[in-house]
């Protein structure tokens, strides 16, 4: 199943836009019960105002709610965006620690958070156990577990330490755009045939086709005919 995403989805990425590991954090904070999309729409503006972990620490707290407020629970996401500006300029010289021991004591991370930074800002593999990561690899029955800790560590003795974070990307990219919570493309799915849910969504090819979203449609259509 890995190798298939890996044909499915040979081209993964950072859905968040960033350009350095302290943008990255802000941006994956900003992330939580937002889309990625929306994150995206408010950082070109935020990040151009603020540029380093000293002038979040220093930000006034109401100017910078403005910024995220469209991003939801603006509030709870300054406070951890302003602690986490305030730990890095008092422990780590205002730089992003590249540990995850260090990462999950900073305000606003967690495991899924420090792994993000991880994997794609300092390329230390790392599995990003996010909504839709849960839910795919509880549905291919990989794992019974719902803690992501748990989930975390049962998928990485699976997967290969190497591949953690494509793993990642790859799941998160299938489930929002092949295997939807309510009602999967399993009939154009290219897990199909190693699926032990094959049939919660549409099995009819015509049916299921019109659910794939993103840019790889055609692409992922095309490999599941075959």
């Amino acid at each position: 199943m890995n190798r298939r995403l890996g044909e499915a989805f040979p081209h993964v990425y950072c859905e968040l836009d960033f350009s350095t590991p302290l943008e990255l954090s802000v941006a994956t904070i900003l992330s939580a019960q937002c889309t990625d999309v929306r994150v995206n729409q408010v950082t070109p503006a935020l990040f151009a105002r603020y540029r380093t972990a000293a002038d979040y620490a220093g930000a006034d707290r109401a100017e910078l709610e403005e910024y995220i407020r469209t991003t939801g629970f603006y509030r709870n996401k300054a406070n951890s965006i302003i602690g986490l500006g305030q730990a890095l300029v008092e422990r780590f010289d205002g730089e992003v620690p590249r540990t995850l021991t260090e990462l999950v004591g900073l305000p606003g991370f967690g495991r899924k958070t420090a792994n993000v930074v991880l994997g794609n800002a300092f390329d230390v593999p790392g599995i990003t156990v996010d909504t839709h990561f849960g839910r795919l690899v509880r549905r291919w029955r990989w794992t019974d577990e719902e803690d992501p800790v748990k989930v975390e560590r049962v998928v990485g003795e699976l997967i290969p330490r190497k591949e953690w974070t494509l793993l990642s990307h790859r799941v998160i990219f299938h489930g929002r755009r092949v295997c939807h919570a309510r009602k999967p493309a399993c009939g154009v799915c290219v897990l199909a045939k190693d699926c032990p849910s094959y049939g919660e969504g549409p099995t009819d090819p015509a049916v299921a086709a019109a659910l794939v979203k993103g840019p790889e449609t055609d692409h992922l259509l095309d490999l599941a005919g075959r």
